[in-house]
């Protein structure tokens, strides 16, 4: 890491994600390097090296900040509802996930291969922000089911949190993997985030309306 002040530091590798996130928009993974990057930020390749190692990192980061944005909803809402219906819980999750397209783009990435080529240090900060979801949605759940025991939350977290790992790719379907489906005899359904996500908590939380 270069010497210089921890906010300079955090400008510099907010630049790099920056401009990692706008050639996420016309670029495919793979397509993207460190040397593309580098071509849109005010850095040469060598010095993005201070800041990240690897590209994976980079998407790291980029997934890290997408977290924090959801977590920063989810707070807003413990702030102003001292209580919740399960169906205001519901929706809170369908509108918050909803502004996140991205975010649940990069997870239907391979994380394994994200994580793996990511330093520890990277992913220990990735996983406290992660950590942080995942409290705050159990925060929420636990204030709109008084009765709801730990071992019934922590359930509902591992079911609902893999849902969110795979709804991108159900709504957000390409051309060829339409033309594909098709010419496949695949029937093609593309239902929006909020749809899908109203209706995957609404049958983990059991609600009947």
């Amino acid at each position: 890491m270069p010497k210089g002040s921890e906010e300079l530091t955090k400008e510099r590798e907010n630049e790099i994600i920056d401009a990692c996130k706008k050639l996420y928009r016309t670029m495919s993974f793979k397509e993207i390097t460190i040397k593309e990057i580098g071509k849109t930020t005010s850095f040469t390749r060598t010095s993005i090296y201070n800041y990240f190692q690897t590209k994976e990192e980079i998407f790291l980061a980029l997934l890290q900040r997408e977290y924090e944005h959801w977590n920063i909803d989810l707070r807003s809402a413990l702030r102003k509802k001292t209580s919740m219906s399960r169906m205001d819980f519901a929706i809170l999750l369908a509108e918050t996930l909803s502004k996140r397209e991205l975010m649940l783009k990069l997870l239907s990435m391979n994380m394994y291969d994200i994580e793996e080529n990511s330093s520890i240090e990277k992913l220990i900060d990735f996983k406290q922000v992660y950590g942080e979801s995942l409290n705050l949605t159990a925060e929420c759940a636990s204030r709109c089911i008084p009765e709801l025991s730990e071992e019934d939350g922590i359930k509902f977290l591992y079911a609902f949190f893999p849902f969110v790992y795979g709804i991108y790719p159900y709504s957000s379907i390409t051309p060829k993997q339409k033309a594909a489906m098709e010419a496949a005899g695949v029937p093609v359904h593309c239902f929006s985030i909020y749809d899908m996500t109203l209706s995957a908590a609404k049958k983990l939380l059991e609600i009947d309306e």
